[in-house]
């Protein structure tokens, strides 16, 4: 009987360690950003070469320093891989989301991530949460709602409110047809933040916006956005492709910090309020 019983006993042990050496046959996450250098980037998120980066799993934070504070739980994690060219710095991030919030309007927010460095590759970084007085932070910012419009979708009143009925714009007047002058003066009545070159009004070229801070509520666009970027959803969430061009001193010789952050519309979650990292070391791997 005992020779009996120990038969399963026995099978179970050679299950459970064959389970065992599977889970550590997998490739651990990497304990810091590790930029792998490579001849060309790859500016699409589903791009295979992506697999040759280490991966790193960054555990997200909540937002509760400064106001608007975030305090509920959205997103746990978001998975980051990087490469470099030597000339730009290309970060794909992948992160679970349940809904696609792609349409900003009333009460309404789009989903979105950022990645963040220092300005100045130093031992000693400012503070994570967006820098500090004289000691800025840079942030490259992706946002759905503007990867819509760069895939096509139109940002008219139909396009956002698809049963809006519309009786009459001045500015379609019969006698202002045409794309004239005066037919373009009278609409941009009509869209006073896009006449007045405001870049949050649109229409969108590109999907990445390039800003800077000192501190928070210190945020601003940077001079030019030379940044780019490329998301796709995926059967869990979102994937994408952020590149920028690599910072100033940072090389195999010396390191640097990222820190990045993600919003979920469905929770409300723009501006301040996000889920977010502490800063992660940042370690350019040279061609071997």
């Amino acid at each position: 009987m005992r020779g009996v019983i120990l038969r399963p006993l026995v099978a179970c042990v050679f299950v459970m360690a064959a389970v065992g050496a599977c889970r550590k046959a997998a490739t651990p996450a990497a304990a810091e950003v590790v930029v792998l250098s490579t001849a060309a980037l790859p500016s699409q998120p589903g791009d295979g070469a992506w697999e040759q980066a280490p991966e790193h799993v960054a555990k997200m934070l909540l937002q509760d320093m400064v106001e608007p504070r975030l305090l509920h739980v959205s997103t746990a994690e978001v998975r980051v891989r990087a490469m470099s060219d030597g000339a730009e710095l290309a970060f794909r991030l992948e992160w679970a989301d349940a809904t696609v919030d792609d349409q900003a309007a009333a009460e309404r927010f789009c989903d979105g991530c950022a990645v963040q460095l220092p300005a100045k590759a130093e031992a000693n970084v400012p503070a994570p949460q967006m820098g500090e007085p004289g000691r800025p932070v840079e942030i490259a910012y992706w946002n759905a709602g503007w990867q819509a419009a760069v895939d096509g979708r139109g940002d008219s009143i139909q396009d956002i409110y698809p049963n809006a009925v519309v009786d009459h714009y001045p500015f379609e007047a019969k006698p202002l047809e045409g794309d004239s002058a005066a037919q373009r003066e009278m609409a941009a009545r009509y869209s006073p933040a896009r006449s007045l070159g405001n870049a949050m009004a649109g229409p969108h070229v590109g999907a990445v916006q390039d800003l800077v801070a000192e501190g928070p509520g210190s945020l601003m666009p940077a001079a030019a956005t030379t940044s780019r970027g490329r998301g796709l959803r995926t059967d869990e969430g979102w994937a994408v492709v952020i590149t920028r061009r690599m910072p100033a001193g940072v090389s195999s010789q010396t390191r640097t910090q990222v820190a990045l952050a993600v919003w979920e519309g469905t929770r409300e979650e723009v501006g301040a309020r996000k889920m977010r990292t502490g800063w992660t070391p940042l370690i350019v791997r040279e061609k071997p």
